[in-house]
């Protein structure tokens, strides 16, 4: 198939680079090229492992009741609260 291909700048000199340094066709890198990246793009993405966050024993609550916001900031900073 014959089609008209426009290159960004960047991805013309890594062409004509590998062109230069493997010597080979430029169709043919092109199509390696496209070929890898579409097997990239279409591939299924790699189940990730799950993680799990270890559990950590924080003792005991130093204070009665943390509804009182005030009550615990004044415990926390060695404040008499009353």
């Amino acid at each position: 198939m014959r089609t008209t291909l426009t290159l960004d700048d960047d991805v013309a000199a890594v062409l004509a680079r590998l062109q230069r340094a493997q010597r080979r066709p430029f169709k043919e890198l092109v199509n390696e090229a496209l070929r890898q990246g579409l097997k990239h793009l279409t591939a299924k993405p790699k189940a990730r492992k799950s993680y799990r966050t270890p559990a950590v024993d924080l003792g005991r609550c130093r204070f009665g009741s943390l509804d009182d916001v005030a009550e615990v900031l004044a415990v926390a900073e060695g404040e008499s609260f009353k």
